[in-house]
């Protein structure tokens, strides 16, 4: 990663999804590491794979890398690369031919965690070749194999504000991060303890009055 940003950044989009996606074992999400498409591949060992990569119709256990000749064929539906000045060259060139003429990755998104600028792309298997996503009406992107958008929003993730890319649900709504959700369930029990107070002094108010 070049930045604390795009560190950052990458574990929001897997670690959301993942939380959200909890119930489910026929996924696989992952980021920055190795992809094998080929066995010369693997030997001259010269391609790191995705910031972050969304395989579906698999199973949900870890792993170091991965073979796509020990997966049953399956690459990766979804591909997010988080663009810097040392990378985007090559996130724009090589790797984008080699997800749509290679792996046959269906969308492929880039994003600049600096700037914001998201950008979409989908396969047109019949020409190996991508074709750019036009936003929707909130400028969001779809990603119809997850049942999903991605979106810009602002907010602030492990102490630092910034405007994060974040998996959207149909509605436009984020999928929470484990700090978020840590977050809601601390204001409920606030909320409750609040109440159970108020209902308290009511009780003892009436008993004063009744006295």
């Amino acid at each position: 990663m070049d930045s604390e940003r795009h560190g950052k950044q990458q574990t929001l989009l897997t670690s959301s999804l993942g939380r959200a996606w909890d119930d489910r074992d026929d996924f696989y999400v992952g980021g920055n590491m190795f992809i094998y498409y080929s066995q010369l591949q693997q030997k001259q060992n010269d391609f790191r794979g995705p910031d972050v990569f969304v395989v579906l119709d698999t199973t949900r256990r870890e792993r170091k890398s991965w073979v796509v000749w020990g997966e049953n064929g399956r690459t990766p539906d979804v591909v997010i690369e988080l663009l810097s000045p040392s990378t985007e060259q090559v996130d724009r060139g090589e790797k984008m031919r080699i997800y749509a003429q290679l792996l046959r990755v269906s969308f492929y998104y880039l994003f600049d965690p600096l700037t914001g600028v998201l950008e979409g792309y989908e396969l047109d298997h019949t020409v190996r070749a991508y074709v750019r996503l036009a936003p929707l009406s909130d400028r969001d992107l779809p990603c119809p194999v997850l049942g999903l958008r991605l979106g810009v929003r602002p907010g602030r993730y492990q102490g630092l504000e910034a405007d994060w890319l974040r998996w959207l649900d149909a509605e436009g709504r984020p999928l929470p991060t484990d700090e978020e959700i840590a977050g809601a369930e601390a204001k409920l029990r606030a909320d409750a303890e609040r109440r159970l107070i108020e209902a308290l002094a009511e009780v003892e108010r009436l008993e004063r009055e009744r006295g």
